[in-house]
Formats: C-alpha cells, sequence, structure tokens
C-alpha cells in the first residue's frame, strides 16, 4: 500500500490526532505541510540513490519520506521518544530509512552513516540550530553537503560578509568550512504550528580546503570567538579576552598587520587567520 505524502496539512493532522500528539515548544517542534517546499529540498541535496543522507530530527517522517523516495540511504536521527511509533508507522514501509533515537550531539555520526561520505539534510529546532551546525562541522566527518533549514535570521548570518551588522563568529566559521548560499525563504504558512518568522534553506558545500591557511585551528576559533566577544568594540579590547595585557595585545596586532582600533566585524577570514598565526609571537613576547 503506498504511503500518502505526509507534507499535507490534512495528513500531518491526521496523524499528530491519531497519536494524541502536539507539538514540543521546548524541542523546537513546528510540522512542515507543503509539499513543494519538501521537493525543493530534496532537490538542493542533488541525492542519487547510491548516496547516505543523514536527517536530523525527523519529526513525524515529512522529509525524510521525500529523502525515502530518491532511494537513498536514509539515517535520521530523533531525539523525542514520542516520535518512534509514529515514525515506524509513517516509514514502515521504506526499507531504505533507520530510525535511530538519540542526541545528535551525542551519537557517533561516523559509525551511524557507515564509516562512508555522507550529505546532511535537517529541518533545525531554532533553539539548537548552531551547535549542530558546528557538531557536523568541527568533527571532521566525511560530509559533502550541509541542506539546512534554519530561522531567516540566522540563514542571513550564516552567509553574511565582513563589515555587515549580520556578520559573526558564526559567518566565520561557516565559511571557513564550507561555500554557502541562501537556496530559497520559507514562508511562516508552511508549518503547524505557524513559527513567528520566515525560515530560510541554507545550502553549505563542503570545503575540500579552508580557504585561509591557520596554524592552529582551536586558537583561530578562540581569536574569532574573543574578536566577537564585544559587539562594537575595538579589537585592542575585545582581544584582551584572550588573557594578554594592553601592551602585548598592542604588539600582536601590530605583528599581524592589523589596526586595533577596528571592530571584529570588519576582518576577513585572512585577516583573522593572520591574526591568529602571529599570536604565539605576541604571547612569548
Amino acid at each position: 500500500m503506498e504511503q500518502p505524502i505526509i507534507a499535507k496539512r490534512e495528513v500531518t493532522r491526521h496523524i499528530l490526532k491519531a497519536h494524541n500528539l502536539r507539538a514540543d515548544k521546548r524541542l523546537g517542534q513546528n510540522f512542515l505541510i507543503d509539499e513543494k517546499i519538501v521537493k525543493k529540498i530534496v532537490e538542493a541535496a542533488e541525492l542519487k540513490a547510491s548516496d547516505t543522507v543523514l536527517e536530523v530530527g525527523p519529526g513525524i517522517g515529512t522529509l525524510t519520506q521525500g529523502l525515502a523516495l530518491t532511494g537513498a540511504s536514509v539515517v535520521a536521527v530523533e531525539l523525542d521518544k514520542r516520535l518512534l511509533p509514529v515514525l515506524a508507522k509513517t516509514l514502515g514501509s521504506y526499507e531504505n530509512v533507520n530510525i535511530i533515537n538519540e542526541d545528535i550531539l551525542k551519537l557517533d555520526i561516523l559509525s551511524a552513516v557507515g564509516g562512508k561520505s555522507f550529505k546532511a539534510v535537517a529541518n533545525l529546532p531554532y533553539y539548537i540550530t548552531t551547535p549542530i551546525i558546528f557538531s557536523l562541522l568541527e568533527q571532521k566527518l566525511p560530509l559533502e553537503l550541509l541542506v539546512v533549514m534554519v530561522q531567516r535570521e540566522v540563514a542571513e548570518r550564516m552567509v553574511a560578509e565582513p563589515g555587515g551588522k549580520e556578520y559573526g563568529a558564526l559567518s566565520v566559521a561557516i565559511n571557513y568550512y564550507t561555500e554557502p548560499r541562501i537556496a530559497f525563504l520559507v514562508p511562516p504558512d508552511s508549518f503547524v504550528p505557524a513559527p513567528a518568522v520566515d525560515s530560510a534553506v541554507i545550502v553549505c558545500r563542503r570545503r575540500k580546503l579552508p580557504p585561509v591557511e591557520v596554524n592552529d585551528e582551536k586558537l583561530f576559533f578562540r581569536v574569532v570567538k574573543a574578536a566577537f566577544s564585544v559587539r562594537r568594540k575595538m579589537l585592542s579590547n575585545a582581544l584582551r579576552n584572550m588573557g594578554l595585557s594592553p601592551e602585548r595585545t598592542n604588539f600582536w596586532l601590530e605583528k599581524a598587520g592589523i589596526d586595533g582600533r577596528r571592530r571584529g566585524e570588519t576582518l576577513s577570514l585572512a585577516e583573522f587567520a593572520a591574526l591568529a598565526n602571529s599570536f604565539e609571537q605576541a604571547k612569548n613576547s
């Protein structure tokens, strides 16, 4: 028997009612009810039957169903135990779907995807968007493509260029690891319950190598974090959070060739790399 398309208002409402479910605000749950949006997300992921795709937070299986119909092997990680019997019902006929009840931030992802390269697709809860994205990128996993639906404001921060008010530590990290682009916007009425803001689907293609050379990646991100720790503050003041005296901080900035009166929001990836690579000299001077 063919499964009905879940991404329809009446089907979603029937599933929620049948299982006595309501969206859990704590988990940031909003159920997608727009079939066209599901198709656009699946297309953005460029899936082939030979691919493995990791989905974070399948919910009731709406997007999972679209991914499964491509023939790709789908590993769907769901934290909410209440949704497991729902997923067993809605996705039971798809032999290429494996549901894992686990916290994605604690899961051995490489083992879950069978140790091979994979793509990640997710409709991420707003409250935990950034930790999940950072976790996927920082682990040096064989991740080819990341396609995520996030709050529009977050998507704009992810693709922001230096100098804009949206530019921050998230912008630097995303552009260090990937080549990001906003694929399309998603209006609130594509969900039940409807969120108060627009969403956006962002496609991040993993870079083979970062666009800048850094001696110590952890240090690089410490510097970035410090630079943005107090927004709209001069670098010479913000960077003191690295534990250096004003004199050493000024020496450090001079070595890197960066004016300490500038703000972190104005620095490019190359300038952050130069700053991080000069840190040891300043610390030991």
